[in-house]
């Protein structure tokens, strides 16, 4: 049975001068992402596919280094639009995200409504499963629409409480054949 995992980047950078999107891994993140590779949970590995966002393909490099797999990158798979805000202070941003959360059928601030993001990024992870080749697939990604993704095959509605611990570097896991969620957010430190 082969096994999808979503990992999200793990600390960043933070730079308000620098758009979000363009961020990397500040060095906690980095050291996080270096300890990963040599683990059982990765060796079915075949396929690693990213985010195009600088931070996702960082963390995304250092792992497929380790386990000598290319890396995919797919554009669509970027977190929640929230260029119309640009960056927010910590307090500011937590307030709209729990909002975005709680009105998935509303765009909160001209933020990417919370449905169309979950839409979006399921339909990368299906148009990459549908390949069906062997082997296990890590996504690395983010923290946003992770959590959509993690609500869509749990089967459960958007809800921040199904949210990755804070700080980011986790993963959840699921069945590729059946879709069926095998353990919710884990440290990637768990790999």
């Amino acid at each position: 049975m082969s096994v999808v995992r979503y990992l999200t980047h793990p600390q960043v950078n933070i730079d308000p001068a620098i758009p979000v999107p363009s961020w990397g891994l500040s060095e906690i993140g980095r050291a996080r992402t270096e300890a990963v590779g040599s683990g059982r949970q990765l060796a079915r590995t075949t396929q690693i596919i990213s985010s195009s966002e600088r931070k996702a393909i960082e963390t995304a490099e250092i792992i497929a280094a380790r386990l000598n797999v290319v890396i995919e990158v797919r554009e669509a798979m970027h977190e929640n639009d929230r260029s119309a805000t640009g960056f927010l202070i910590p307090d500011e941003f937590q307030a709209v995200a729990d909002e975005f959360f709680a009105k998935p059928q509303i765009s909160v601030r001209g933020w990417e409504r919370a449905i169309d993001a979950q839409s979006r990024i399921v339909r990368e992870v299906e148009h990459v499963l549908a390949r069906d080749r062997p082997g296990d697939v890590l996504f690395v990604g983010h923290g946003g629409v992770g959590t959509l993704l993690y609500c869509y095959y749990s089967g459960v509605a958007i809800d921040r409480a199904y949210d990755q611990p804070a700080g980011g570097g986790c993963f959840f896991a699921f069945t590729r054949e059946q879709r069926r969620v095998r353990h919710s957010w884990c440290p990637l430190e768990d790999l």
